[in-house]
């Protein structure tokens, strides 16, 4: 199956605020999250996938990106970078001035994409398991470590 333009930008549309939210909680920078957006839309236009609902295709949408960031951050050129390098710039002033998402972003990864879909992106933990192949205790378990950690980060009593 292939998308016509009108698919692709009503497609488009739909999730790439969504999309480069996920990615710039992965990435932190503007350039790599530009990046990794472009990269999972490419990824949508050579899968040709037929999803069979919205919420199919947000899932689909959502497992992908956070596999292009973690194949990112896996490059060795990412772990020479220091952490003082990264900038918040225009599109990610809002989100830089948030205490409790630059929290979510000091998160350790695995708790860092529960964190998300929950929160965010209002997924239950059920589904969240399914999106990301694991049992729903570990998603709940990771629910709950990360809110021991964001207490701990944002100065709550442990």
């Amino acid at each position: 199956m292939s998308y016509s333009d009108k698919e692709f930008e009503s497609t488009y549309n739909r999730y790439v605020d969504m999309i480069y939210r996920l990615c710039f909680s992965f990435l932190k920078k503007k350039e790599d999250t530009e990046d990794a957006v472009q990269s999972v839309f490419v990824k949508y236009l050579k899968s040709g996938k037929n999803f069979e609902n919205e919420r199919h295709e947000k899932a689909w949408f959502i497992v992908t990106a956070s596999n292009v960031c973690k194949d990112m951050l896996r490059q060795s050129w990412r772990h020479n970078i220091s952490i003082e390098t990264y900038d918040f710039i225009s599109d990610t002033e809002d989100l830089a001035s948030d205490d409790v998402y630059m929290a979510i972003l000091d998160l350790p990864y695995k708790y860092k994409t529960v964190v998300y879909l929950y929160y965010y992106e209002g997924y239950k933990t059920h589904e969240i398991a399914e999106m990301l192949h694991k049992p729903s205790s570990t998603i709940r378990n990771h629910l709950t470590e990360a809110r021991r950690h964001l207490k701990k980060i944002l100065g709550g009593n442990p």
